[in-house]
């Protein structure tokens, strides 16, 4: 396996890894078409084997501390995409990934990463495995017709409605609602 810097000539092997990796996961419906680019400086890695992106690890980092992270009032390091393809977990890709990204930030400002995450647990315990600190949480919520939800533009109508919670009362936002994602953040120091 390599890890390296992902190519633009990536990009098809990189959907299709990222697609197949979260189709067990909570994360099922969230389909992209092309690769998230980013504002702020990012490290982009792919794991390889046999010409085949297995792995991906991307991480947006702070040029400005508060803007992507939320544990520190130092520069972190947002994680926003890791995805190993299913038939290669278990095998430390994404352990390999992750040691490649904290390698590479050595050098910079960036003391810590940050990741978010719904309510896999096999996931939670992953981040837990490398060291990472529970944040706190908050509620995804999935929300059919117009439930709750007002449109302030005339005509127009909501369907399906997409919201974070962050209230006190998350077990009955639980009960209310049919689709409701517990997202989870982690926290690692760095540096």
């Amino acid at each position: 396996m390599e890890i390296r810097t992902y190519q633009q000539e990536d990009e098809r092997g990189w959907l299709h890894c990222r697609v197949l990796s979260f189709l067990d996961t909570a994360y099922y419906d969230i389909v992209l078409n092309q690769k998230e680019t980013y504002r702020n400086p990012a490290i982009e890695l792919v794991a390889i084997e046999d010409d085949k992106v297995i792995g991906l690890l991307d991480i947006e980092c702070e040029e400005k501390p508060m803007t992507l992270c939320t544990a520190d009032q130092t520069l972190g390091g947002m994680i926003t995409h890791l995805a190993v393809h299913p038939d290669y977990r278990r095998q430390g890709v994404g352990q390999a990934l992750l040691l490649e990204a904290q390698n590479r930030l050595v050098k910079s400002e960036i003391t810590y990463l940050e990741a978010w995450t719904r309510d896999d647990l096999w996931v939670h315990e992953w981040y837990l495995h490398q060291q990472f600190e529970k944040l706190g949480t908050y509620l995804h919520v999935y929300i059919e017709g117009s439930d709750g939800i007002a449109s302030k533009v005339d005509g127009l109508i909501p369907v399906q409605t997409f919201c974070q919670y962050v209230g006190k009362d998350s077990e009955k936002i639980k009960k209310k609602y049919k689709r409701v994602h517990e997202c989870t953040g982690f926290c690692k120091r760095i540096q």
